[in-house]
Parts: C-alpha cells; structure tokens; sequence
C-alpha cells in the first residue's frame, strides 16, 4: 500500500502541470491578443495622474512591486529552506507569503491597465516588444501558479518553477520601464530600436 500511493499521484500530477501550463499559455494569448486590439490612448490617467505624471507613478508602483517580490523570494526561500543559517521555519512565513503575493498582484493591475489602455501590446523596438512580452508572461505565469498551489500531486520544482518565473518576470518588467524611467530613457542592452510612444512615455 505504501508503494502504491506515489503511483497513483503521478497521474494527477501530470494533470495539474498540463492545466497549468493550458492556462499560463490561454492567459498570455488573451492579454497579448487584447492588447494588440487596443487603439492607443495617450491621454489614459492613473489614479488622476497623467502624462508624465502618469508615468512616473507607474514607476513608483513598479518599483514597490520589485520590493514585493524580492521579499516573496526571500519569504520563499525561508519555507524551503535554502536560508543560509535558518532551519526554523515559523508559522506565520507561509500566511505572509500568500498575503504578500496577493498584495503584490493587486498592485500591478493598475499598473496594467494603464498600460493597455495608453499603449496596448507594441512590438516596435526592443525595450518595448521586451515589456510587452514580459507582462503577458506574468499574468500567464500567475495563472499557472494559482493553479499548481492548489494541487498536492506536483513534483517538487513545480512550484519554485512557477515562483521563480514570476520573479524573473518582475524584474524584467521593472527593467524594461521603471528603470528606463529612472535612468533618463536608457537601458543597457534594450536602448536600441525605436517606437511611437511619445517622449518620455512607458
């Protein structure tokens, strides 16, 4: 009996993972086909702010959601125990985690949706096709993982997989817009190709 209980997981294991991995693909094609559709409107505000203004809130709140996931990073990395020197693992690490990944989705919608809504899915140079892929693939690869926490028949790297895609996907995101912001409208790497977006915009 002992022997027969990995086996009969497997199956639904695979399931799990197959479903995750439909809806991260049927995420990312539906935000990216959305936001092909979408007429640009560079006049689109954010909390009231426009323009620039606009613009450098994003930033602001896009720099917030970096802090968020390195400390859902960090948060991950305690319950996994791949904290150099802690072997404890508190109760409250794992209620955090949720709390904190919860907090850290509901700050990007606004960010996405005046993302969308002002400049929609471009592809026309190379920081910009960069964050337009790179926000698809968060919102795919969030779906994935909503999908995966709630199986208990996963191999162990399907959740830190999922995890670390997020995180990855943050980063890129901040780098391909914040930090473009930041640092006058220059990245390194991603400086090359131009767009129609107006001066300044993200």
């Amino acid at each position: 009996m002992s022997h027969a209980r990995p086996a009969l997981r497997r199956p639904e294991g695979r399931l799990a993972l197959v479903l995750a991995f439909a809806a991260a693909a049927a995420v990312f094609v539906a935000v990216f086909l959305f936001g092909r559709a979408n007429t640009p409107d560079y006049t689109a505000t954010l909390f009231g702010q426009a323009d620039t203004d606009a613009v450098r809130l994003k930033a602001q709140l896009a720099t917030g959601v970096l802090g968020l996931a390195a400390l859902q990073l960090l948060l991950a990395l305690w319950m996994y125990g791949r904290l150099p020197g802690v072997r404890r693992v508190p109760g409250p690490v794992p209620l955090t985690h949720r709390i904190v990944g919860a907090v850290l989705f509901v700050l990007t919608v606004p960010i996405t949706v005046h993302c969308i809504q002002a400049y929609g899915v471009q592809l026309n140079g190379s920081r910009v096709a960069v964050h337009s892929i790179a926000g698809c693939f968060f919102y795919g690869a969030f779906a994935a993982k909503v999908l995966l926490v709630r199986s208990r028949h996963l191999p162990g790297w399907a959740l830190p997989l999922a995890g670390g895609a997020l995180v990855v996907a943050v980063v890129v995101l901040w780098y391909t817009s914040a930090l473009w912001y930041f640092n006058g409208n220059d990245v390194p790497l991603l400086s090359l190709g131009h767009h129609h977006l107006p001066p300044g915009q993200v």
